[in-house]
């Protein structure tokens, strides 16, 4: 199996990111990741943990999703290269360039869910995730 995007570590207050291992088109997918979905009284447990930082909306903002694979780790951008969407069929989230992406380039999504959403993220201080 070769591998087509990595983990690095960025910046101390940045964390880490995925980077991508070779070029991706617009359009094309970046990975499919397996998730574990929360029921509403799970995501409330969660919530209090530093999982909360980590969680994806599943059918609605009652209940959540966590993602395997690297899909927790992709870092937020206003001006995103790529976008998540949820296949509830196959029970994965699917990470999808949305422009192209150099070798090397960081790999980002909005975490509003809609790559041109500019709404605030309430957990972010002058752009830095903040786990709680």
């Amino acid at each position: 199996m070769q591998f087509e995007i990595e983990v690095r570590n960025i910046t101390k207050n940045k964390g880490r990111g995925v980077f991508a291992l070779r070029s991706f088109k617009s359009g094309e997918i970046v990975e499919i990741c397996p998730t574990l979905r929360m029921t509403p009284t799970e995501r409330k447990h969660c919530a209090k943990t530093i999982l909360n930082c980590y969680m994806y909306p599943w059918r609605s903002t009652r209940s959540a999703s966590l993602v395997l694979g690297y899909g927790s780790i992709y870092n937020h951008s206003f001006n995103p290269n790529a976008d998540w969407k949820q296949n509830f069929k196959t029970k994965t989230m699917v990470y999808r360039a949305i422009k192209p992406i150099k070798k090397g380039a960081e790999i980002t999504v909005n975490y509003n869910g809609e790559p041109d959403d500019m709404t605030p993220i309430d957990w972010f201080e002058d752009g830095v995730k903040v786990e709680k």
